[in-house]
Protein backbone atom coordinates (compact mmCIF):
# COMPACT_ATOMS: atom_id res chain seq x y z
CA UNK A 1 0.00 0.00 0.00
CA UNK A 2 0.94 3.37 -0.85
CA UNK A 3 0.06 6.30 0.85
CA UNK A 4 -0.78 9.28 -1.07
CA UNK A 5 -0.54 12.92 0.59
CA UNK A 6 -1.06 15.75 -0.50
CA UNK A 7 1.24 18.79 -0.56
CA UNK A 8 1.25 22.33 -0.46
CA UNK A 9 3.07 22.85 -3.80
CA UNK A 10 1.45 24.10 -6.42
CA UNK A 11 1.47 21.23 -9.51
CA UNK A 12 2.25 22.24 -12.85
CA UNK A 13 1.05 21.40 -16.83
CA UNK A 14 3.03 17.62 -16.77
CA UNK A 15 2.78 16.93 -13.58
CA UNK A 16 0.76 13.30 -13.16
CA UNK A 17 -0.02 12.97 -9.90
CA UNK A 18 -2.24 15.91 -8.29
CA UNK A 19 -5.34 17.50 -6.83
CA UNK A 20 -6.61 19.48 -10.02
CA UNK A 21 -5.01 20.49 -12.25
CA UNK A 22 -4.26 19.30 -15.76
CA UNK A 23 -5.50 15.89 -16.33
CA UNK A 24 -3.53 13.65 -18.25
CA UNK A 25 -5.52 11.61 -20.45
CA UNK A 26 -5.43 8.80 -23.12
CA UNK A 27 -5.41 9.74 -26.69
CA UNK A 28 -9.07 10.40 -27.57
CA UNK A 29 -10.06 10.66 -24.29
CA UNK A 30 -12.46 13.72 -23.94
CA UNK A 31 -13.03 16.09 -20.68
CA UNK A 32 -15.46 13.77 -18.73
CA UNK A 33 -18.96 15.78 -18.40
CA UNK A 34 -21.49 14.96 -16.55
CA UNK A 35 -24.85 14.52 -17.35
CA UNK A 36 -26.02 17.76 -16.03
CA UNK A 37 -24.04 19.13 -19.18
CA UNK A 38 -21.35 20.56 -16.83
CA UNK A 39 -17.68 19.42 -17.07
CA UNK A 40 -16.45 17.87 -14.29
CA UNK A 41 -14.36 18.37 -11.80
CA UNK A 42 -10.67 16.74 -11.32
CA UNK A 43 -10.27 15.44 -8.21
CA UNK A 44 -7.27 13.77 -8.17
CA UNK A 45 -4.87 11.81 -10.74
CA UNK A 46 -2.19 9.54 -9.90
CA UNK A 47 0.50 6.99 -11.33
CA UNK A 48 -0.41 3.99 -9.91
CA UNK A 49 2.77 1.94 -8.75
CA UNK A 50 3.94 -0.71 -10.46
CA UNK A 51 3.87 -3.30 -8.02
CA UNK A 52 -0.19 -2.89 -7.03
CA UNK A 53 -1.76 -6.04 -8.11
CA UNK A 54 -3.65 -5.86 -11.48
CA UNK A 55 -3.33 -2.02 -12.07
CA UNK A 56 0.31 -1.49 -11.97
CA UNK A 57 1.10 1.35 -14.42
CA UNK A 58 -2.12 2.69 -14.91
CA UNK A 59 -2.83 6.32 -14.50
CA UNK A 60 -5.84 7.35 -12.62
CA UNK A 61 -8.07 10.03 -12.58
CA UNK A 62 -10.86 10.46 -10.23
CA UNK A 63 -13.73 13.69 -11.40
CA UNK A 64 -16.88 14.38 -9.80
CA UNK A 65 -19.78 17.26 -11.08
CA UNK A 66 -18.93 20.31 -9.45
CA UNK A 67 -22.67 21.21 -8.76
CA UNK A 68 -23.85 17.53 -8.40
CA UNK A 69 -22.63 16.00 -4.76
CA UNK A 70 -24.14 13.10 -3.92
CA UNK A 71 -23.49 9.58 -2.44
CA UNK A 72 -23.25 6.35 -4.87
CA UNK A 73 -24.96 3.14 -4.78
CA UNK A 74 -25.41 0.30 -7.38
CA UNK A 75 -26.34 -3.59 -7.31
CA UNK A 76 -24.12 -5.96 -7.00
CA UNK A 77 -24.46 -6.96 -10.61
CA UNK A 78 -23.24 -3.77 -12.54
CA UNK A 79 -25.41 -3.02 -15.62
CA UNK A 80 -23.68 -2.30 -19.19
CA UNK A 81 -22.24 1.11 -19.09
CA UNK A 82 -22.60 2.05 -15.36
CA UNK A 83 -20.49 4.93 -15.30
CA UNK A 84 -22.91 6.83 -17.95
CA UNK A 85 -25.65 5.99 -15.89
CA UNK A 86 -28.08 7.65 -12.61
CA UNK A 87 -27.96 4.69 -10.48
CA UNK A 88 -29.08 3.83 -6.74
CA UNK A 89 -31.77 6.44 -6.96
CA UNK A 90 -29.47 9.33 -8.26
CA UNK A 91 -30.08 12.03 -11.08
CA UNK A 92 -27.49 12.30 -13.37
CA UNK A 93 -24.02 10.43 -13.88
CA UNK A 94 -22.21 12.63 -12.22
CA UNK A 95 -18.87 11.01 -11.48
CA UNK A 96 -15.91 9.24 -13.41
CA UNK A 97 -13.05 7.25 -12.56
CA UNK A 98 -10.60 6.59 -15.35
CA UNK A 99 -7.35 4.39 -16.13
CA UNK A 100 -5.12 4.29 -18.55
CA UNK A 101 -2.02 4.19 -19.83
CA UNK A 102 -1.81 7.61 -21.97
CA UNK A 103 -0.07 10.68 -21.66
CA UNK A 104 -2.30 13.37 -23.28
CA UNK A 105 -1.81 16.20 -20.82
CA UNK A 106 -4.86 18.87 -20.88
CA UNK A 107 -5.06 21.98 -22.70
CA UNK A 108 -6.32 23.51 -19.60
CA UNK A 109 -6.40 23.46 -16.06
CA UNK A 110 -9.32 22.37 -13.70
CA UNK A 111 -11.19 25.65 -12.78
CA UNK A 112 -12.18 24.04 -9.29
CA UNK A 113 -9.79 23.01 -6.87
CA UNK A 114 -6.35 24.44 -6.63
CA UNK A 115 -4.18 22.78 -7.99
CA UNK A 116 -1.61 20.82 -5.97
CA UNK A 117 0.91 17.83 -6.33
CA UNK A 118 0.79 14.79 -4.56
CA UNK A 119 3.20 12.66 -2.96
CA UNK A 120 3.41 8.91 -2.58
CA UNK A 121 5.29 7.13 0.23
CA UNK A 122 5.19 3.53 1.77
CA UNK A 123 2.78 2.59 3.99
CA UNK A 124 4.15 2.20 7.43
CA UNK A 125 2.08 0.24 10.40
CA UNK A 126 -0.07 2.96 11.96
CA UNK A 127 -1.25 4.40 8.79
CA UNK A 128 -4.81 2.70 8.78
CA UNK A 129 -7.62 4.78 7.16
CA UNK A 130 -5.54 6.75 5.21
CA UNK A 131 -5.50 8.35 1.83
CA UNK A 132 -4.35 5.10 -0.11
CA UNK A 133 -3.46 2.83 -3.80
CA UNK A 134 -3.10 -0.65 -3.68
CA UNK A 135 -3.06 -3.23 -0.79
CA UNK A 136 -6.02 -3.97 0.94
CA UNK A 137 -9.40 -1.57 1.93
CA UNK A 138 -10.09 -0.78 5.40
CA UNK A 139 -13.62 -1.34 5.34
CA UNK A 140 -16.09 0.48 8.07
CA UNK A 141 -19.08 -1.39 6.88
CA UNK A 142 -17.76 -5.04 5.53
CA UNK A 143 -16.54 -5.81 2.48
CA UNK A 144 -18.44 -5.17 -0.56
CA UNK A 145 -18.43 -7.17 -3.84
CA UNK A 146 -19.51 -5.93 -7.23
CA UNK A 147 -19.27 -7.19 -10.45
CA UNK A 148 -18.14 -5.65 -13.48
CA UNK A 149 -21.22 -5.57 -16.77
CA UNK A 150 -18.35 -7.82 -18.66
CA UNK A 151 -18.57 -10.68 -15.63
CA UNK A 152 -15.30 -9.66 -13.73
CA UNK A 153 -15.10 -9.43 -10.43
CA UNK A 154 -14.28 -6.12 -9.31
CA UNK A 155 -10.86 -5.45 -7.20
CA UNK A 156 -9.53 -3.08 -4.95
CA UNK A 157 -7.30 -0.08 -6.16
CA UNK A 158 -7.47 2.62 -3.87
CA UNK A 159 -9.30 4.61 -0.62
CA UNK A 160 -10.32 7.64 -0.05
CA UNK A 161 -10.86 8.27 4.14
CA UNK A 162 -14.18 10.40 5.60
CA UNK A 163 -14.50 14.01 4.81
CA UNK A 164 -11.13 14.65 3.12
CA UNK A 165 -11.39 17.87 1.81
CA UNK A 166 -9.77 18.47 -1.63
CA UNK A 167 -8.99 22.56 -1.31
CA UNK A 168 -11.06 24.62 -3.83
CA UNK A 169 -9.84 27.55 -6.09
CA UNK A 170 -10.98 31.14 -4.28
CA UNK A 171 -13.06 32.13 -6.92
CA UNK A 172 -15.25 28.66 -7.11
CA UNK A 173 -18.43 28.71 -5.41
CA UNK A 174 -18.50 26.56 -2.46
CA UNK A 175 -20.07 22.95 -2.88
CA UNK A 176 -23.14 22.35 -2.06
CA UNK A 177 -23.84 19.93 0.74
CA UNK A 178 -20.02 20.24 1.97
CA UNK A 179 -18.93 19.55 5.22
CA UNK A 180 -15.89 22.16 4.29
CA UNK A 181 -16.33 25.71 2.93
CA UNK A 182 -12.74 25.90 1.65
CA UNK A 183 -12.85 22.37 0.15
CA UNK A 184 -14.79 20.09 -1.75
CA UNK A 185 -15.31 16.60 -0.77
CA UNK A 186 -15.91 13.42 -3.17
CA UNK A 187 -19.64 11.56 -2.67
CA UNK A 188 -21.02 13.85 1.02
CA UNK A 189 -17.39 13.07 2.31
CA UNK A 190 -18.28 9.00 2.57
CA UNK A 191 -15.02 6.93 2.46
CA UNK A 192 -14.74 6.04 -0.99
CA UNK A 193 -13.59 2.88 -1.82
CA UNK A 194 -12.82 2.62 -5.50
CA UNK A 195 -13.07 -0.73 -7.20
CA UNK A 196 -11.95 -1.82 -10.76
CA UNK A 197 -12.43 -3.82 -13.69
CA UNK A 198 -9.00 -5.94 -13.85
CA UNK A 199 -10.04 -7.10 -17.24
CA UNK A 200 -9.71 -3.44 -18.91
CA UNK A 201 -13.28 -3.60 -20.52
CA UNK A 202 -13.46 0.16 -20.79
CA UNK A 203 -11.08 3.19 -19.43
CA UNK A 204 -14.47 4.16 -17.25
CA UNK A 205 -14.85 0.81 -15.58
CA UNK A 206 -14.78 1.34 -11.96
CA UNK A 207 -17.07 1.87 -9.17
CA UNK A 208 -16.81 4.18 -5.94
CA UNK A 209 -17.90 1.95 -2.59
CA UNK A 210 -19.40 4.11 -0.19
CA UNK A 211 -19.22 3.58 3.43
CA UNK A 212 -19.86 5.67 6.48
Amino acid sequence: MRVIEMTSQPAVAGDRNTVGGWPVLDAGQPWPECTCGRRMALFFQIDVPDDVAAFGGEHLLVFQCPVHNEAAFGPSQLPERYWEMPLGGNTTAFWRILRHRGDVVAAAADETLQPLRLVLREAGPDDDWEFSVGGEPDWIQGPEEHTCACGAAMEFLAQVPENFGFPKRAEAPRQPDTFDSGAYGLFLGNMVYLLACPRRCDPAAAWPVNQN
